[in-house]
């Protein structure tokens, strides 16, 4: 494998590098000369149609790579060529071509261009275009929009703003990763739905990363490190034509997070700090004490049994006055959040250059001391020789964060469990109040509480790009990416965090986890283009070595002798090895990519990609992935001529194409063994199976996009069908073979289909006030359209053909049983059992809508932003067994009155498995549809006039919000986590803060 991996990868540097050498130097040598004979300096004002300047416009020399940025007063100097052209650009204008015709002072008004579509530069990955000639489906979302939100992953930042795109948090904590979903779920496997990443060309793995802490549920999120307010822009590429030409790691869609650089002009610095707090937005309403107890007498008197303190401690020997808001105890704190961000950019035109560096710290809302703290550091350099030709891009990411935690501590459950009138959980020295809670025979409910977990990683992502301009428009460039993630964690345990009465067999104890992911790629390319009358050819051609490595190491000291010397390993009286391990992922590929344009109107893409990926056998290792795309603007057509006057833009569009996927563990196709503890001894612990291969998901999408009114009004409307087979699973096989399962291909097919509406609009457009409002709309499908003996397989009770994925099968609820007063569901089968035969009610827990509206509006120096985020779906709900010695919610007390819709209080054991059937029934869902305001955004733009005569550039105060409201009917703690009733992650933010300019 080795040897065939690298004899690729130097055949093809040998190849490139021969082209360049030869064609490149005598091109230099002339090009140098005549460009140095004809340059001059040329300048100016740029102004808009009110005479008022304009900065931040892109002017440059056409043809070229040489440019700059007009400055604050709109003025701009540049070194052109006598008989050069200028092309002044800037988002909302016009783009204006001017010769240069031997002029030395060039000043320029630009007309204004309410929707300047084609002007929206789009990265696609591979290549460039804009929001005009796009033939794939690619959502963007700029710095503006997000680099406000006090959020520590940037993709918690895109909730709510792209069609096809959910996303949803794994819970509250700082630093957890959420779950992103691009177009719904393709494979039977959690980890095989995982999308791309791309930090300014290198990819990044996806995977979270493992944890022992409070995050061992979502992991660790891989972006941690990357600091928000450093992102000039996020696309994501959905359909097949935007995705193909990463092949098989494109499968699930692709994330290009693209990081600032620096601008022309003279040196600018740039500081930012922000500071608010977070709190729980929301709570359940349980029961009061009063309540609580009525419920409770009620239940021993149905029993007809009498409390005791063995069977009624709360009813004996707790205070029956006593009343504790646990929620308000456990996770009713402010969480303090500050941000500090500083930058510098500036250069000249052949080199410029940015800065960066930044402070994120971020507290919980849990009883505790824990917090979150991040430190990142950025450059990015970009040099272009004066001849135009050679251009050097150099990007370097790099953040380190500590993160505290409770370690195996369960900061949530108990909130909303405990009775109201239960003990104190602390004593009056501030240690856990074991005694009240033992005479009860009880745990208290904060054992474990004294654990720590501490966090410590940091990340490292570069990239250097090289490019050379052999000849007119062709163009040979290189792209070098080096990452490397550590983290170290570890779990102290001290002995007062448990029962006195059970320490002594116990001991102060550690669990450490190491974890190290390393990955460098390169990527030689080869990008042609040229224009034949009305007929423009691009072409992308190019390679991708990859390889990764990960290791993992585990190990749990005990019997420490003092606390203070928890997690020094050397003090402990035995070390245990729980894991270690070590993977090594290579990934090589060749691609290609045509694009045909014809008159500005019919556009044709061609993409191609051959993959190898080490994680299958040898004779299955290589697969071919490709796609095809295309798009009409029919307004451009002389039939179209005011045939519709209110129609500005019209464009259909579509594509089809395959892409695969290799997201397994490594070495899953041979025979492995595992070491016994002591000496030589091995044993099997897996089965081979050389010939499985690539997941492949065929994707296909119709499109149209519409302007009226001169593209006041945008509309673009997507239909997609994605279609995933030859599953990668696990086959179960009998027990006779001492596996339980061999990895494998089967004939599965997943299909998601759906229907994507994005509508913005500028609804004013006026000197002194702006405002625009975007839509996106989706409506997902998902199912399983086909698995053979899927009865016969360990999934037989998560699946059913012709449904989603994401479902729940259920009993059907029967209501109360008017003879014993509990709850009842029904036997399908009469056989007497209670078991999946029964469960023949189908819940999509899956949203059946979703997306966000958004509005920005400007008047003079001020802004305001804001984002509506909803979500069509349905909702679980817990806690409606009266007669317990745990809280309820609070409309249980109407258990006590006739014909309650709550089955009667009772502490029998029917009563319990009759409540525990019915949680698995159609019963305790309900509707957790939501609108919310994610978030808002109010600015205020200091005047320059009083900036600069406190020496300034520029100043901007600013006050933002997060979660601010929530419209639903569900009753449970979040309805953004609607399968886990007690459960949340919007956190209502509020933060201030000021920007300076130096």
């Amino acid at each position: 494998m080795k040897n065939n991996y690298s004899r690729l990868k130097w055949v093809a540097l040998i190849i490139i590098g021969g082209i360049l050498f030869f064609l490149s130097m005598p091109a230099y040598a002339a090009t140098t000369t005549l460009l140095s004979l004809q340059q001059q300096e040329v300048s100016g004002v740029v102004t808009d149609q009110n005479g008022l300047t304009v900065p931040g416009v892109t002017v440059t020399v056409k043809n070229t790579n040489r440019g700059t940025v007009t400055n604050l007063d709109g003025e701009y100097s540049i070194s052109a060529p006598a008989n050069g052209t200028l092309v002044f650009s800037y988002i909302g204008f016009k783009t204006l071509e001017i010769p240069v015709d031997n002029n030395e002072g060039i000043n320029v008004q630009l007309e204004e261009d309410v929707s300047a579509l084609g002007e929206v530069k789009i990265n696609a990955g591979y290549y460039t275009t804009t929001e005009r000639k796009r033939t794939g489906n690619i959502s963007k979302v700029t710095a503006e929009e997000i680099e406000l939100q006090p959020v520590v992953s940037p993709i918690q930042a895109l909730q709510g703003r792209m069609a096809g795109v959910e996303i949803v948090p794994n819970g509250n904590l700082p630093g957890g990763a959420s779950t992103i979903r691009i177009r719904g779920i393709n494979s039977l496997r959690e980890e095989g739905n995982l999308p791309l990443y791309i930090i300014d060309g290198v990819p990044v793995n996806s995977a979270p990363i493992e944890s022992n802490s409070n995050l061992d549920v979502s992991g660790i999120d891989p972006l941690n490190n990357l600091n928000v307010a450093n992102i000039e822009s996020i696309e994501v590429l959905k359909d097949a034509d935007a995705t193909a030409i990463y092949g098989s790691r494109g499968a699930n869609g692709v994330v290009l997070i693209t990081t600032k650089e620096g601008r022309i002009g003279k040196t600018e610095i740039q500081a930012r700090v922000y500071s608010g707090a977070s709190v729980v937005p929301n709570r359940v309403e349980l029961l009061d004490t009063e309540e609580y107890l009525q419920i409770r007498r009620r239940a021993f008197e149905n029993d007809g049994i009498e409390p005791t303190e063995a069977n009624a401690y709360d009813l004996t020997i707790w205070d029956q006055n006593r009343y504790t808001d646990w929620q308000e105890m456990f996770f009713g704190g402010s969480a303090p959040v500050t941000d500090v961000n500083l930058h510098a950019s500036g250069g000249n035109e052949q080199t410029t250059f940015r800065l960066s560096g930044s402070y994120h710290n971020q507290g919980t809302v849990y009883i505790g001391d824990y917090n979150y703290n991040r430190a990142t550091a950025g450059i990015n350099l970009n040099h272009t020789t004066e001849n135009d030709r050679l251009q050097f891009n150099l990007s370097v990411n790099y953040g380190v964060n500590s993160n505290k935690l409770a370690g195996y501590l369960n900061l949530t459950g108990p909130a909303f469990s405990l009775p109201p009138n239960g003990p104190p959980v602390f004593n009056n020295e501030g240690d856990l109040n074991w005694e009240s809670w033992s005479a009860a025979g009880l745990d208290n409910p904060l054992s474990g509480f004294f654990n720590r977990s501490t966090i410590r990683s940091n990340n490292l992502n570069s990239n250097l790009l090289v490019s050379y301009r052999i000849l007119k428009g062709l163009e040979f460039k290189t792209a070098f990416g080096y990452t490397a993630y550590q983290g170290d964690e570890i779990v102290k345990r001290p002995k007062r965090s448990f029962n006195p009465a059970n320490r002594e067999n116990m001991s102060h104890r550690s669990t450490h986890l190491t974890t190290e992911r390393r990955s460098w790629i390169i990527e030689p390319q080869l990008t042609y283009s040229i224009r034949l009358g009305k007929l423009n050819l691009d072409a992308v051609a190019g390679g991708t070595f990859q390889q990764s490595e990960n290791s993992g190491l585990g190990l749990q000291g005990e019997g420490y002798v003092s606390e203070s010397l928890i997690g020094n390993l050397s003090a402990a009286e035995r070390i245990i090895s729980g894991n270690n391990l070590n993977t090594d992922y290579r990934y090589n590929a060749v691609f290609a990519r045509f694009g045909f344009k014809w008159d500005e109107k019919y556009y044709l893409n061609f993409t191609g990609r051959r993959d190898g990926s080490s994680r299958f056998g040898p004779r299955k290792r290589v697969a071919n992935f490709g796609a095809v795309g295309a798009a009409w603007i029919f307004t451009e057509e002389n039939f179209m001529n005011n045939a519709l006057p209110f129609l500005s833009f019209g464009k259909l569009r579509g594509s089809y194409g395959t892409t695969g996927n290799d997201q397994i563990g490594d070495y899953g196709y041979f025979d492995a063994y595992e070491a016994t503890i002591g000496p030589g001894g091995l044993y099997p612990n897996q089965l081979s199976n050389p010939n499985y291969s690539w997941e492949v998901n065929k994707k296909l999408e119709a499109a149209i996009q519409l302007g009226f009114l001169k593209d006041r009004i945008n509309l673009g409307v997507s239909w997609y069908r994605n279609r995933s087979s030859n599953q990668l699973v696990g086959y179960p096989l009998p027990a006779t073979t001492g596996f339980s399962s061999v990895q494998a291909n089967l004939p599965a097919t997943v299909e998601n289909t759906g229907l994507e509406i994005e509508l913005s609009s500028l609804n004013i457009g006026s000197e002194n006030f702006r405002w625009r409002t975007s839509l996106n709309l989706t409506f997902p499908e998902n199912r399983l359209v086909s698995y053979p003996g899927l009865q016969e397989s360990s999934y037989a009770n998560t699946y059913k053909v012709g449904e989603p994925l994401n479902i729940a099968l259920q009993y059907e609820y029967a209501g109360i049983d008017p003879e014993t007063g509990l709850y009842q569901v029904v036997d399908i089968d009469g056989d007497g059992m209670l078991d999946f035969d029964d469960r023949n009610r189908v819940w999509d827990r899956g949203p059946s809508l979703f997306g966000g509206i958004s509005n920005s509006l400007e008047y003079k120096n001020f802004s305001l932003r804001f984002l509506w985020q909803f979500t069509k779906q349905e909702g679980i709900l817990a806690l409606f067994q009266g007669g317990v010695p745990e809280n309820q919610r609070a409309d249980v007390i109407r258990s006590l009155q006739a014909n309650s819709p709550f089955q009667q209080p009772s502490t029998s054991i029917d009563a319990a498995r009759a409540y525990n059937n019915v949680l698995i029934s159609g019963l305790p869902v309900t509707d957790a549809s939501f609108l919310r305001l994610k978030t808002l955004d109010f600015g205020y733009s200091i005047p320059r006039s009083l900036m600069q005569t406190m020496g300034l550039a520029g100043g901007r105060l600013f006050v933002s919000g997060q979660n601010l409201i929530t419209l639903t009917p569900y009753k449970g703690m979040d309805p953004e986590m609607p399968g886990r009733g007690t459960a949340f992650s919007a956190l209502r933010t509020v933060t201030g803060g000021i920007q300076l300019n130096f």
